[in-house]
């Protein structure tokens, strides 16, 4: 598959997954500040308080018009209000040809499976844009999105990258052929 696929917008019953834009950014940092303390710390606000909102505002202002894999935010319908991205990303364990699928949500909409929901769309968007599998990495600690994965029909690939003071993480994959 082309890493030119076009994700654009995706629909679910409650959900809408559509392109980020700038206005997305302070929901986006407080994913930032809302993440697990086990969480590398580059993946975490520093103490000087990066990103900032104006710092994820112009990561978002340069991938305005890319084509290709990407998140989207991820929107509820009749309420407008995003609580977090989800999409394919060719950066971690993917590749232009088999991306790896991410995912993170406001705490406050955690539980309600809008993750599984939204990752399902991704999921079928790539397996009807021709991707052969999607990847996907987590922490071994995740137990929340360990069991998305597992309901998504994710398994394990046994691949584990050593441990470090954060856990494992763990290498999932979905066959989409």
């Amino acid at each position: 598959m082309s890493s030119e696929a076009v994700l654009g917008r995706l629909e679910t019953d409650r959900l809408l997954l559509r392109s980020s834009t700038v206005d997305d950014a302070a929901v986006f940092r407080e994913l930032w500040t809302e993440r697990d303390p086990r969480v590398p710390a580059h993946r975490r606000i520093s103490a000087d308080g990066r990103p900032s909102v104006q710092d994820i505002a112009a990561n978002l202002r340069s991938d305005l018009g890319k084509r290709g894999p990407r998140l989207l935010a991820v929107e509820r319908k009749g309420v407008g209000d995003v609580i977090g991205y989800c999409g394919p990303v060719q950066h971690g364990n993917g590749s232009p040809e088999e991306p790896e699928l991410a995912y993170e949500l406001l705490r406050v909409a955690q539980g309600f499976g809008y993750a599984t929901e939204a990752a399902q769309a991704v999921v079928g968007w790539a397996r009807d844009a021709g991707y052969p599998r999607l990847w996907a990495g987590v922490w071994d600690w995740n137990a929340a999105s360990r069991r998305v994965l597992d309901k998504l029909g994710f398994r394990d690939t046994g691949r584990v990258e050593p441990r470090s003071e954060h856990g494992y993480s763990l290498l999932a994959v979905r066959e989409l052929q």
